[in-house]
């Protein structure tokens, strides 16, 4: 096999590997040798049909195996021998003429094709211990506790008839049946629908209306659907519905006692606060992790030098691509709508997919040198939490993973990255800052 390099330039290389057809006729002898002790083939006792026979029936399609074998595994040896390792799958390309091809099967001409691919660039990561990271921790207030407990309490809470109109706080009992120009819409009926005027459940406009409302009472409610509503055949719809009150119930008073913490199914109010101030510190502690890694992957993006491979970059542009201009076409939404052009959009994702791989390679070199890895109890547990997401489905989801290796590298991915970023916190200088939970969890201009 002769190997020759027709293109360095930067990271980008291309090589021209000749396998001579008297090699790929030897392979091809030892194929048919082997065979002739195992083919079974009607005329002929077994070990005794003539190789030129065997030949004549299995011979093209030996070759197209011995051809395929070649490219799958002596490529990757090639990259070997001349110690390069590359960053993407290397492409192969090869003769697309058909008689050139018959000759090659044929074993009458040499086999050539090309390698091209790009190789791991040089990655200068910074000094860890020279990223400076603010770490922001919010404690989870007695105040606070005390509001989320009182949120949890409203989900409990009784209510009883009331005699007049509804007012805010009330609950309404009624029947609806929303419409579109005149016509009943999918989604927008349901019988005995119990809502509380003022929890801000319904579409803006919806629950002022019944205020004032009481029991026997029939109305039209008018409602604009917000812009950016979910449903987008209904976004920015005019619609009206139409209301039968069948109850209006007033709201009992809310004790915090050990009663209600039985009937949320803790045993004493006391224990009601602790998981719920429990609850409040891994939210917050989920928000302050954000931030420190937000901070982490910025000084790294900025501090990381190398040349970036660019058919991982534009790899990685046409998967954020197709995302976002998928997301558009689903919602209904242009360029326009999103105040940007298309040419401004690409300029703005090009960055991001330059400094995804930029930092996915730079924390790679950092996990690698550290010997960071995904153990199979993590894998596992990170499965497990998968499979609890679809109850009644465990055995699919199971399956599923068992026979896609991608989507099981889809799981160790992330799982290696946190591992990384832990590393690499641990190394830094960091310093801690106390801040309200309103703070923490204000959301960064991106």
């Amino acid at each position: 096999m002769q190997v020759t390099e027709t293109l360095n330039k930067g990271l980008e290389r291309e090589l021209k590997i000749v396998v001579p057809k008297d090699d790929l006729a030897g392979t091809l002898a030892e194929r048919l040798e082997d065979m002739k002790g195992k083919v079974r083939i009607n005329g002929f006792r077994q070990g005794k049909v003539p190789l030129s026979h065997i030949r004549k029936l299995y011979g093209r399609q030996l070759m197209a195996e011995i051809v395929n074998d070649i490219v799958s595994k002596r490529s990757g040896e090639v990259l070997k021998e001349r110690n390069e390792k590359a960053a993407q799958q290397p492409e192969v390309s090869m003769t697309e003429d058909e008689k050139a091809a018959e000759e090659i099967l044929a074993g009458n001409q040499d086999f050539e094709f090309k390698l091209s691919y790009e190789v791991m660039p040089e990655i200068t990561v910074p000094d860890l211990s020279k990223l400076k990271i603010e770490r922001p921790v919010a404690e989870a207030s007695d105040k606070e506790v005390d509001e989320q407990v009182m949120r949890i309490a409203e989900s409990a809470r009784t209510y009883s008839e009331k005699k007049g109109k509804a007012a805010d706080g009330d609950r309404v009992v009624m029947d609806y049946l929303g419409k579109l120009d005149g016509e009943p819409f999918e989604g927008g009926a349901e019988e005995n629908s119990r809502l509380v005027l003022g929890s801000g459940r319904f579409i803006p406009g919806f629950e002022d209306q019944l205020i004032g409302v009481k029991a026997g009472d029939e109305k039209t409610i008018k409602i604009k659907f917000p812009d950016e509503y979910q449903a987008a055949h209904l976004a920015g719809k005019e619609a009206e519905f139409d209301i039968k009150v069948k109850a209006v119930e007033k709201p009992e008073a809310i004790e915090i006692n050990d009663d209600l913490a039985k009937q949320l199914g803790v045993e004493s109010a006391d224990k009601l606060r602790e998981a719920i101030k429990s609850q409040i510190e891994t939210r917050n502690g989920s928000f302050t992790r954000a931030k420190v890694k937000r901070q982490v992957l910025d000084q790294m993006d900025e501090m990381t030098k190398m040349e970036l491979p660019q058919r991982m970059v534009q790899a990685e542009f046409d998967n954020i691509w197709s995302q976002m201009t998928g997301e558009m076409e689903r919602a209904g939404k242009s360029f326009e709508d999103e105040e940007t052009t298309e040419e401004e959009a690409r300029a703005e994702y090009q960055k991001l997919a330059e400094r995804r791989v930029r930092l996915g390679l730079a924390l790679a070199k950092i996990g690698e040198e550290a010997k960071i890895e995904v153990t199979e109890e993590e894998m596992q547990r990170a499965i497990y939490d998968q499979v609890h997401q679809y109850p009644g489905q465990e055995q699919q989801v199971f399956n599923y993973f068992r026979e896609n290796p991608d989507a099981v590298a889809g799981l160790r991915a992330p799982l290696y990255e946190e591992k990384v970023v832990d590393h690499i916190v641990a190394q830094a200088d960091v310093t801690d800052k106390s801040v309200s939970a309103d703070e923490l969890m204000k959301e960064e201009e991106e």
